[in-house]
């Protein structure tokens, strides 16, 4: 074994390739993580968190990299990043209206996307295909632009009475799922959900509200040799040594024979990333 970088893990960099490319992000340093499939990787979790914010040491990452003063005063983590259509931007009680009119008031894609399933999910423009990506997603297609992220999360509350909007990460790493006509479900959910369409529109505006017709399906493949034959966790805050053959990632997940870990979980932790030579 030897040492690959170690420094704060943040969520693996991505790249819509064939298959999928990532790497690493330890620190400043980014690692390609595709060629050491088929060898043995560690990962061991040094002891510390540094939010990933302001960088005060912190016994535990809240919201996924913060401590816990940030994650109380900060924008990105209240509870409309959850649940959009609670944005309370127009009531005037932003956590941090600049970030808000950069990251919510600009344009949204509400998608279908197949990973353990269907599924309904909302992104930022900026983070196609990422998005797609770090779920898991072997197809995906864009349904619909909205003008800011609270009507984005108006059209998914409104779709989800037709398909879910979880995935299943268990059956994630189980296999790929099924294929599906993506294209004839938005079809079907159109047709089920056009009374409340007509309504957004005439509450937002026809220019806010815009159904996608012309878009077509993508595909993604992930970088597997095979799937673990048991779903276990590595957890770092129990145990900080996850280690075993990789055989491959999808998502945010690297699948090893010995167990599964999902990067994105232990944002901000300090850690130590080796591989067999």
């Amino acid at each position: 074994m030897f040492e690959v970088a170690r420094g704060a893990l943040s969520k693996m960099a991505t790249q819509l390739d064939a298959p999928v490319q990532y790497a690493f992000r330890l620190g400043d340093e980014q690692i390609a993580v595709n060629p050491m499939i088929g060898k043995t990787v560690r990962l061991e979790f040094l002891g510390a968190i540094h939010c990933s914010h302001c960088g005060r040491k912190t016994k535990t990452s809240f919201s996924q990299g913060y401590c816990y003063p940030c994650m109380q005063k900060l924008a990105q983590c209240d509870l409309c990043i959850m649940s959009p259509e609670r944005c309370h931007y127009d009531a005037g009680t932003c956590r941090d209206p600049a970030w808000g009119e950069q990251f919510c008031m600009t344009d949204h894609v509400v998608y279908l996307a197949n990973s353990s399933g269907i599924k309904v999910g909302i992104t930022r423009a900026t983070q196609i295909p990422t998005r797609w990506i770090d779920q898991g997603a072997t197809q995906a297609l864009p349904i619909m632009r909205v003008a800011t992220r609270q009507q984005s999360g108006f059209v998914e509350d409104l779709l989800r009475s037709q398909v879910a909007d979880k995935t299943n990460w268990r059956a994630l790493l189980k296999g790929d799922a099924a294929p599906v006509d993506l294209l004839h479900v938005r079809e079907q959910i159109f047709d089920a959900c056009a009374g409340g369409i007509t309504s957004l529109q005439e509450r937002f505006g026809l220019q806010a509200v815009q159904p996608l017709n012309a878009q077509s399906v993508v595909e993604i493949r992930y970088p597997i040799e095979g799937y673990p034959a048991k779903i276990t966790s590595f957890n770092l805050d129990k145990n900080p040594v996850a280690e075993g053959t990789l055989l491959g990632i999808k998502g945010q997940y690297l699948m090893f024979d010995t167990g599964v870990i999902n990067i994105r979980k232990y944002t901000a932790y300090q850690i130590a990333a080796s591989c067999a030579a």
